[in-house]
């Protein structure tokens, strides 16, 4: 694809369909972004845009997907792509996160390198110079290394085969 997305959707919907019979389903479940906990809470809030900002100081402005690159954002317009297939739908369904969470420094780093675009393997020779960072940047924002984050909340599609 030309934004240097990791894959291609349209052989991928294409080929999903042939895989499935008559009937069949493609689900895709994905993190839905957005809604940030409201009110008073025992630990602060995750900096997460003020991680963003140091993720962008090591790799640069463009946003990474793997070996990827991004520069116009993430790529859309997947209800086009699974309609062309043949799919119908999509059915949309929400389901609400578990509300607030409590998390410790190690399990914002490690959500940190989850993420395609800060993996460990981005950063090269200087991965342990930007945990480090990381990790000063999380305890000047709680120097007991316990956050609160709202459980995100999840969103499923539900494409169908005729």
């Amino acid at each position: 694809m030309p934004d240097g997305w990791t894959w291609d959707e349209t052989l991928f919907a294409a080929t999903v369909r042939e895989l499935l019979r008559p009937g069949g389903v493609l689900v895709h479940v994905a993190e839905l972004k957005g809604g940030e906990a409201a009110g008073e809470t025992r630990w602060p809030r995750v900096p997460y845009g003020d991680v963003a900002r140091l993720v962008k100081e090591y790799l640069g402005p463009v946003r990474r997907a793997g070996r990827g690159l991004l520069p116009r954002g993430t790529p859309g317009g997947e209800a086009k792509v699974f309609r062309e297939a043949g799919f119908l739908g999509p059915e949309r369904y929400v389901v609400p996160g578990a509300g607030e969470l409590e998390r410790g420094e190690d399990d914002v780093v490690a959500r940190v390198f989850s993420l395609s675009s800060s993996a460990p393997g981005l950063f090269g020779h200087r991965v342990a110079e930007f945990e480090a960072e990381l990790r000063e940047l999380l305890r000047a924002c709680s120097p007991e290394g316990c956050f609160t984050e709202r459980a995100p909340d999840t969103e499923v599609f539900v494409w169908r085969t005729p």
